[in-house]
C-alpha cells in the first residue's frame, strides 16, 4: 500500500472508534422536512404478470426468500435479519467495526446475511401494493421494515459493517418508498404510521452517514466505490430533508461522473475484468442516472456515452441464445429487481433498459423493469447515437472476439482474453485466466470459463476457480500466472501484450504473450496465436512456451457440462459432440500426454459453476510435457448438424 492509502486507512480506524465511544457526532440536530417527493409512476400488466407478482409477494409474506436469484431459505414471516440463512448463526449484536466478518463461526456466511439484508425482496411487496391496492401488501411489508429497524439499530451488527451493502440498501428503500407513494403514502396517515416513517427517516439519515463516513478508496475503489456513491445520490434526492442531503448528492454525483469514466476502457469494458460486475456497475449507473433525471438533476452526456459502451459490450459479447462467458467473479449479486421470476441472466434485463434509453418511440411496448423506472420518461433518451451493429474488438478493454454468423442459430462465436489481470492494486475480482479463450457453437456453449462457485468456501475451491488451471490456456510447473495474496488479492500480476491485432472476425489473426511466468527462477515466456478461418470452419491454437531448462507445460480446455467428450485411445485428438455441433479436434507438438478429467476433488479440476455457492462437474482436457522449449497445437474442426 501506498502511504497515502496506509494514512487513509488508519483515519478510518479512527473513525471507527471515535463512532464507536461517541466521539464523534452521527445524529442529526434537525427535524427531517417533509417534501412532496416524486412517486414512481404507477403501471399496468396484463393480469398474467400481476398475479405472478402477487404470488411472489405472498411468499415473502409466508417467509420464503429467494436469495442470488436461485438459493431459497424458509425465514418466517419476520426473519431473524442477523442470521445467516445458509448456516444458522446469527452475528452478534455488537458494534459493528468490532465484528470478524470473516470468521464462519462468529457470523456465518456473511455473503448471504448481506444479500437477505439488501431487501430486494421486499420491493416485490411494494410492488404487489402499487399493482393490487391491498392494505395487506402495504402492512406486511411495514412489518419487515419495521423488524429490521429494530432488530439492526445504527452501527450495530453485520448489516452496519459494510457501506457497499448500505447502500444497496438505501436504493431498494428508495423504490419501495416511492412505490408505496413517497411521503404521501397510506403507509404514513395514521399516528402509528407517522412515528413509523420517523423512524425510517432516522435509519435512512444514519445509513447516509455511514456511507459518507466510509467510501472506498484507493485499492478499494472499484465497484464497491461506484455502488456507494449511488447509493448516496439516491438517497441524497429520494430524501433531501437534512441540511447535509445536497452535499451528499452533489459530492456523489461528481464522483460518479468521474469514477464512471475511470472504471470503464475507452471500449466500454469494465476494468475489474469480471462481465458479472460489469452488470453490477452497470446498474448502479442506471439506477444513479434514472434518479437524477427524474429529481431534474441531470448527468452529463459523457456519463450516458460511458454507460452506452459499457452496455454495447454485454451486448456484443453475448451469443446467439442469450448466455456470456463467465470471465472473472461473479456472487449472482443485483443491484435491484424488478421482474417476476428473475434469474440469473441480469445482463438479459440490462440491455433491455439500454434498448429503451436508446430509443425514445412511445409506441413501443416497455420491459418490466423499464416500465418500473422510465414510465412517465418515454422521452428521455439520453443515448443519443443508436448502436447499429456491435463491435467485435475491444483493444483498451482486452478482448477480442471471432467467428461467423453472429446473431442466428449457425453462429459460432469465439472470445480471446489478452486483457490485464484486473482494476487497481489488488484486482480484486479477476481471474489468473490471460490468453485464454471461451467458444459457443449454435448457441450452445463448448469451451467455457467455470465461473467463480464460491467466495468463502474453503480456499481449495477458492484458488481453483480464479487460477490458471480452471481457464483455457497454459499453466507452467502447477503455479498460477499471478500470485494470490488472499481470497480478494493479487499481489504479482501477469501481464499481457497483444502482439497481432486481428483484422476481422471470419479471418481471425491473433497473437499475444504475457509476463506471469517470467518471475520464476528460469524466467519463462508464454506466446499465443489464436486463428479462425470462416470458409474452413476451424480454429487453430498454437502455444509457444519457452525456458532455458525443463518445465512442466500444461494446456486446459473446460467444455460445459453437458458436452460429450471422448478421447481417441493411443492418439492425441478427441470427439467433441454439442446438441447441434461436433468438433474434431487434433493435438500436435513434441512428447505430448492427453488426459480427460471430470471432477477431480484433490487437487480440484474438471468444474463449472454456473451459480454462486452451485458446481458442477465437467470436462477437461488436459494436455502436458516436460521441456525447456514446448509447442503445442490445438485444432479445432467445427462442424454443425443442424
Amino acid at each position: 500500500m501506498s502511504a497515502g492509502e496506509v494514512l487513509y486507512r488508519a483515519r478510518q480506524v479512527l473513525t471507527k472508534r471515535r463512532v464507536k465511544y461517541g466521539l464523534l457526532s452521527v445524529r442529526s440536530s434537525e427535524k427531517p422536512r417533509v417534501l412532496a417527493g416524486v412517486p414512481l409512476p404507477s403501471i399496468r400488466v396484463s393480469d398474467r404478470v400481476r398475479q405472478q407478482y402477487l404470488h411472489e409477494a405472498d411468499e415473502v409474506i409466508a417467509g420464503t426468500v429467494k436469495l442470488f436469484t436461485s438459493h431459497r431459505f424458509e425465514l418466517g414471516s419476520i426473519p431473524n435479519w442477523n442470521r445467516d440463512p445458509l448456516t444458522g448463526v446469527v452475528g452478534p449484536d455488537t458494534f459493528s467495526g468490532d465484528i470478524m466478518l470473516t470468521d464462519r463461526a462468529v457470523v456465518g456466511d456473511i455473503k448471504y446475511v448481506w444479500e437477505l439484508n439488501r431487501q430486494l425482496h421486499l420491493v416485490r411487496l411494494a410492488q404487489a401494493f402499487a399493482l393490487s391496492g391491498s392494505q395487506h401488501y402495504l402492512d406486511a411489508l411495514i412489518r419487515q421494515l419495521d423488524s429490521w429497524l429494530a432488530q439492526c439499530p445504527p452501527f450495530m451488527g453485520p448489516n452496519w459493517a459494510s457501506s457497499l451493502e448500505a447502500s444497496i440498501r438505501l436504493i431498494n428503500w428508495s423504490l419501495i418508498w416511492n412505490m408505496i407513494g413517497g411521503w404521501s403514502s397510506a403507509a404514513f396517515t395514521t399516528k402509528d404510521g407517522a412515528l413509523f416513517r420517523s423512524r425510517w427517516l432516522e435509519s435512512i439519515f444514519f445509513h447516509c452517514t455511514y456511507v459518507n463516513l466510509h467510501l472506498s478508496r484507493y485499492s478499494s475503489a472499484n465497484n464497491h466505490l461506484i455502488g456507494e456513491l449511488s447509493g448516496l445520490y439516491v438517497a441524497a434526492l429520494t430524501w433531501p430533508c437534512w441540511h447535509q442531503s445536497a452535499q451528499w448528492g452533489e459530492q456523489a454525483k461528481s464522483e460518479l461522473e468521474c469514477q464512471a469514466e475511470l472504471q470503464f476502457s475507452t471500449d466500454g469494458v469494465n476494468r475489474e475484468q469480471a462481465f458479472s460486475y460489469h452488470v453490477f456497475v452497470s446498474e448502479f449507473l442506471i439506477i444513479a442516472g434514472i434518479t437524477g433525471q427524474r429529481a431534474r438533476d441531470p448527468f452529463s452526456t459523457a456519463f450516458w456515452e460511458t454507460l452506452q459502451r459499457a452496455i454495447n459490450f454485454v451486448h456484443a459479447i453475448q451469443n446467439s441464445s442469450g448466455k456470456i462467458p463467465m470471465v472473472g467473479d461473479a456472487d449472482d449479486g443485483a443491484v435491484f429487481l424488478l421482474e417476476p421470476g428473475a434469474g440469473p441472466d441480469r445482463h438479459a434485463l440490462l440491455l433491455a433498459l439500454g434498448s429503451t434509453l436508446e430509443n425514445a418511440d412511445e409506441q413501443q411496448p416497455l420491459p418490466l423493469t423499464a416500465q418500473w423506472l422510465l414510465a412517465d420518461l418515454r422521452s428521455f433518451c439520453p443515448f443519443k447515437t443508436r448502436c447499429q451493429k456491435p463491435s467485435w474488438q475491444f483493444p483498451q478493454g482486452g478482448y477480442f472476439l471471432f467467428g461467423t454468423n453472429f446473431g442466428n442459430d449457425q453462429e459460432i462465436k469465439g472470445q480471446v482474453d489478452c486483457g490485464p489481470l484486473g482494476y487497481l492494486g489488488i484486482a480484486a475480482h479477476g481471474h489468473a485466466d490471460a490468453l485464454s479463450l471461451t467458444l459457443s457453437i449454435g448457441g450452445e456453449e463448448c469451451l467455457v470459463d467455470p465461473g467463480t462457485y464460491s467466495y468463502r468456501s474453503e480456499l481449495k475451491w477458492r484458488d481453483y476457480f480464479r487460477g490458471t488451471s480452471a481457464h483455457n490456456t497454459i499453466r507452467v510447473d502447477g503455479l498460477d500466472q499471478s500470485s494470490s495474496g488472499g481470497r480478494f488479492m493479487w499481489t504479482r500480476k501477469a501481464n499481457t501484450r497483444l502482439v497481432k491485432m486481428p483484422l476481422s472476425t471470419g479471418q481471425f489473426d491473433f497473437e499475444g504473450n504475457h509476463d506471469g511466468y517470467l518471475r520464476l527462477k528460469d524466467p519463462v515466456q508464454h506466446a499465443r496465436a489464436v486463428t479462425f478461418e470462416e470458409q474452413n470452419m476451424l480454429l487453430t491454437v498454437d502455444d509457444t512456451v519457452s525456458g532455458r531448462v525443463a518445465h512442466q507445460i500444461e494446456q486446459f480446455w473446460h467444455f460445459a457440462p453437458d458436452i460429450q467428450v471422448e478421447v481417441a485411445e493411443h492418439a492425441l485428438s478427441a470427439k467433441i459432440k454439442g446438441k447441434t455441433f461436433s468438433v474434431n479436434l487434433l493435438f500436435t507438438g513434441g512428447d505430448l500426454k492427453l488426459e480427460l478429467i471430470r471432477g477431480h476433488e484433490n487437487p480440484p479440476l474438471g468444474w463449472y459453476s454456473s451459480a454462486y455457492e452451485s458446481k458442477q462437474a465437467c470436462s477437461v482436457l488436459r494436455i502436458s510435457c516436460l521441456a525447456t522449449e514446448a509447442r503445442i497445437q490445438a485444432k479445432f474442426k467445427i462442424s454443425l448438424s443442424m
